[in-house]
């Protein structure tokens, strides 16, 4: 199977580290040192693909933000990573002028200007620092993986292309046009460093469609320029696409509201809903033992860990897709497995420790010693998971007791009800007024969902009715403000997203959670088991894949940046489906959605789907997105 996104991204920056030389596979000689100079952007885009241990394996003693306040290091080589701004230009130049490094390598992380460039030039030139200038690259990588099939555009100043930022009722024409730019010119880098020109279909009349035709007329004038072209040549043959090209999708994030705001059941959107997770650190409060503090003392000050859920860590690629309440059990699992190993190195040592010179002993020696040389050379894979199982036992630990005090389990299954149009089993009133169920916010998340969803909007008697009981649970309504102008908007344009016929099967409290040996006291809280059903992301995304007719997506626009003159067609020229996708949400996305992409694309052989977003925010920072919109 071809190289995935991350692995690619990963393979350019060891590239760009080595001096943009292919990085030789088994030399034993010693890595040139060296110093890596990135700003914000840079940092965001390497951390999450390369560990501060594998940045010294390629030789980097010494990696500094290009903002701070740095030594002159005379005889070292400097990489720079950086984006192409203003004041980046700036500083290098002042590097230059201050003679802080042997050499430079510049790599921008998406094209600098010419006009910027020639600044660069001409305070080398003053500087004396023609010859130190090594080598200038455009790196094509400004976008950031956070998985093998997920990708984001970026993490500083998100707020400029935030979903907020696009659907402000007084946004500019200038400003929309930036905001289209930045978004494309990350997409554009995306497909340099995909190796692959797509086939991009978007829906008419908003933000996915300005994208697209501006990402088409990019990609079609790279093309047309053949000497210099980014698609050509030896980078192509590497193109895990060599003989069919991927689909783009592009959607919009107003297609679909009701999903971001979802409580969720599965344990990487669990985690980012409910914890500090952050591209692909999370980060949770500890809490200084269990005992409860004496009446009227202060509260113990909580520490803050930090944990990074990467790729290398099994547990997390097996299970982060997986119902909470599987998860739990298979973090028990482990810790069980975990035990009997330590019992056994334990019950050797013990052994080893014989007196007396007596025959039994020795032979039994003998026996054992090739028994504790097996033990003693498992021990670091041992001490390895014992620091997996004990991350994952804090995680969700701390997952678990916000379910408990939010009633996160009951808020699921009746959002669920809801987006599946099935019977429910109390009255939303209830769940609204009840003080013990949740936060302000989860009632307000419920309660938008709700309106989102339903077919006819409930009478004016009985909005203001839930209106007093939102905001005697210390609701801010200013959201329910701006879905009640989306929705009349939407209701001229199309009709709601319909969201499948869903289906969460309770399942019995945990039975083996339950046992009294367990580490997670799960009492009160449902075992819930998802049926698979298709978000509309996922259904817009089958209905073009697999080329279906569907008054969904049939006007969907096509674009081929491949073909000479850009003909305005929604008829697709491909008739067959496609074996490669790339579902692009803009205005923003979450793990909910890339989950339910993941599991759509585990039933179907051969088929590879990858998720990307403008942004990537959990229900709480969405709301905050939609009060201000709704701010009157």
């Amino acid at each position: 199977m071809a190289a995935s996104i991350r692995e690619k991204q990963t393979a350019a920056l060891k590239r760009m580290l080595n001096f943009n030389a292919p990085p030789l596979k088994n030399t034993t000689a010693e890595p040139v040192w060296k110093v890596l100079i990135y700003d914000r952007f840079g940092q965001d885009i390497i951390s999450p693909l390369l560990s501060v241990k594998e940045l010294r394996d390629m030789g980097i003693t010494l990696h500094l933000l290009l903002h701070s306040d740095r030594d002159p290091i005379p005889d070292v080589p400097a990489i720079y990573f950086v984006m192409p701004t203003e004041e980046n230009t700036d500083r290098i130049c002042q590097d230059l002028r201050n003679q802080l490094y042997e050499s430079y390598y510049l790599n921008f992380i998406s094209a600098i200007s010419r006009s910027k460039l020639e600044d660069i030039a001409s305070a080398a030139l003053a500087a004396n620092a023609v010859n130190q200038v090594t080598k200038v690259f455009d790196q094509y990588l400004n976008f950031i993986t956070l998985e093998d099939d997920m990708v984001i555009l970026c993490n500083q100043n998100k707020e400029h292309i935030s979903y907020h930022a696009i659907n402000k009722p007084d946004i500019m024409d200038t400003d929309m046009e930036a905001i289209m730019d930045t978004i494309v010119d990350s997409l554009f880098c995306f497909f340099v460093t995909l190796g692959a020109v797509p086939i991009i279909r978007c829906p008419r009349g908003n933000a996915a469609e300005m994208v697209a035709v501006k990402l088409d007329k990019k990609l079609r004038e790279n093309l047309r320029d053949a000497r210099n072209s980014l698609f050509t040549g030896d980078t192509m043959g590497t193109g895990q696409f060599s003989f069919q090209r991927p689909l783009f999708v592009l959607a919009d994030r107003n297609l679909d509201l009701a999903t971001p705001l979802h409580h969720t059941w599965t344990y990487q959107a669990l985690i980012h809903d409910v914890l500090d997770f952050h591209l692909n650190r999370v980060s949770v409060e500890e809490s200084q033992g269990s005992e409860a503090s004496p009446a009227g003392a202060r509260p113990k000050k909580k520490n803050k860990k930090s944990y990074d859920l990467t790729g290398a860590d099994k547990f997390w690629q097996k299970h982060k897709g997986s119902p909470f309440p599987e998860v739990a059990e298979a973090v028990q699992e482990e810790l069980d497995t975990y035990r009997a190993q330590e019992d056994e190195v334990k019950r050797l040592k013990s052994i080893m420790g014989l007196e007396g010179e007596d025959d039994g002993a020795i032979s039994m020696l003998s026996d054992n010693t090739a028994k504790l040389t097996s033990a003693v050379s498992s021990l670091p894979e041992l001490l390895e998971k014992k620091r997996l199982i004990d991350l994952h036992t804090n995680v969700a630990t701390a997952v678990l007791d916000h379910i408990k005090s939010r009633k996160l389990d009951v808020y699921f299954e009746y959002e669920e009800k809801l987006m599946s149009k099935s019977t429910l089993d109390k009255s939303l009133l209830d769940i609204i007024s009840d003080p013990d169920a949740g936060t302000a916010e989860d009632k307000m998340r419920l309660f938008l969902i709700y309106y989102i969803t339903s077919q006819q909007p409930p009478s004016e008697a009985d909005l203001e009715q839930y209106k007093k009981a939102l905001v005697d649970a210390g609701c801010d309504l200013s959201s329910l403000n701006y879905i009640k102008q989306w929705k009349a908007f939407t209701k001229m344009a199309a009709t709601p997203a319909n969201y499948g016929s869903s289906g969460v099967k309770p399942m019995g409290l945990f039975s083996r959670v339950m046992n009294t040996g367990s580490q997670f006291v799960m009492e009160g809280v449902k075992n819930l088991v998802l049926k698979q059903h298709n978000l509309p992301v996922t259904r817009i995304l089958d209905n073009l894949m697999e080329m279906k007719s569907n008054p969904e997506t049939d006007d969907y626009r096509y674009f081929d940046p491949k073909m000479l003159r850009g003909s305005e067609s929604s008829i697709p020229r491909n008739k067959n489906p496609f074996q490669e996708a790339i579902v692009f949400v803009v205005g923003g996305g979450n793990y909910i959605e890339y989950q339910n992409l993941v599991d759509y694309t585990k039933a179907r052989q051969g088929k590879r789907v990858l998720y990307g977003c403008s942004e990537l925010f959990n229900a709480a920072q969405f709301m905050k997105q939609l009060s201000q919109l709704g701010q009157k």
